[in-house]
């Protein structure tokens, strides 16, 4: 099956803008002309389409759940296949840090993880943009776990809004680095960034969409109306060491990834993220530093920063963690070149939601396999 088929057929009904047809038309992420239109079709006043908003923002699940819209009126929404777009939580697992890891059932049944991460001042969502990934990174949890399709707009927010609600406190950072490559899936994901900007208030350099690299998707995000933060999944300082451990990297090789990051970066004016995963005797030596400096230098992005991220164990892999004084040696060698370079803090262990951990634990066989994505 093609690319192009793919894509197409795996990207999900988006609401219905238009009212010809109700069924099926969610109300989270719907415009408010829609939801006045909305109203007006079943002959309520106007502001009815607001109350609407605001109930379904305010953490109404279910139509039934909209009490200041008349009863006889909710019945109607009901009846007609309205929904609210909230998914429901099938289990939640706590960390002693904190992190929670969510499994939120959406309304085919999928289910998809979500990560509440947080710190003072601040509490981060780890959204998933996909029901697994087709991108099948070998150090990689969910990639084992097969791709069956792309998530709409409203089940993307839908996660922040549930786990804004378990913590009682505002969501103030949103990173798309959950399940799924969020550039496949970007006409959603662009959709989900402007309702996560304009109806819960969440800034845009607040918001990172990270992506291991799809071709020419990140010139379309340069362009796009979206201040998000850019988080390349880069991993290895070379295309032949890439390639082996990102079977994706073979039909968008390094020098094409990079060349598209410098445009991103002299486009956008936005420093870019890359992160770099450790893996132990792989991609962890001082050397492999060394050439990571000298790629960033070469396409002049000398200013962007470097995360590390000590590789997480996922069960019947053949990768092990590096060591800590390893880790740091290899910040070190980075830093000696002039980049500015963090680790990663590993958080939520014990409830495996760290990166690279987000595989559905309840999930008995793997979903569907699908040619992945060029």
């Amino acid at each position: 099956r093609s690319a192009r088929n793919h894509q197409q057929q795996q990207q999900p009904q988006q609401p219905q803008q238009q009212l010809d047809d109700l069924k099926g038309l969610v109300l989270l992420g719907s415009e408010l002309p829609v939801l006045e239109a909305l109203a007006e079709r079943f002959g309520q006043p106007r502001f009815r389409g607001r109350q609407l908003q605001e109930a379904v923002l305010r953490g109404a699940r279910s139509v039934e759940e909209i009490t200041t819209i008349p009863q006889s009126w909710r019945s109607q929404l009901a009846a007609a296949g309205v929904r609210t777009g909230r998914s429901l939580l099938h289990h939640s697992a706590g960390d002693p840090d904190g992190t929670r890891k969510f499994l939120l059932q959406l309304h085919d049944g999928r289910i998809v993880e979500t990560v509440g991460i947080p710190a003072e001042g601040r509490l981060t969502v780890c959204v998933s943009s996909q029901v697994g990934c087709p991108m099948r990174c070998t150090f990689c949890a969910t990639g084992k776990g097969g791709f069956a399709r792309h998530l709409a707009p409203h089940e993307i927010a839908d996660q922040v809004m549930s786990v804004q609600e378990a913590y009682g406190r505002r969501v103030s950072n949103v990173v798309f680095m959950g399940m799924g490559e969020p550039l496949l899936n970007l006409p959603s994901v662009l959709s989900a960034y402007h309702l996560l900007n304009q109806q819960l208030g969440i800034g845009g350099p607040f918001i990172t969409i990270s992506t291991v690299g799809v071709p020419n998707a990140i010139a379309r995000l340069a362009k796009a109306p979206c201040k998000a933060t850019l988080a390349v999944s880069l991993h290895a300082p070379n295309q032949e060491l890439r390639a082996a451990i990102i079977p994706s990297a073979r039909a968008y090789p390094l020098e094409a990834l990079m060349a598209d990051c410098a445009g991103f970066y002299r486009r956008t004016g936005r420093r870019i993220t890359f992160e770099y995963t450790l893996l132990a005797g792989v991609n962890d030596s001082d050397s492999h530093a060394a050439e990571l400096v000298a790629l960033l230098r070469r396409f002049d992005l000398a200013l962007s920063h470097v995360n590390i991220i000590p590789w997480n164990p996922v069960d019947d892999s053949p990768y092990s963690r590096p060591s800590r004084n390893r880790v740091f040696a290899f910040k070190r060698a980075v830093e000696a070149g002039g980049l500015g370079v963090t680790v990663r803090e590993t958080r939520g262990l014990e409830a495996a939601a760290a990166c690279g951990q987000l595989r559905n634990s309840f999930q008995k066989q793997p979903l569907p396999e699908f040619e992945v994505p060029r």
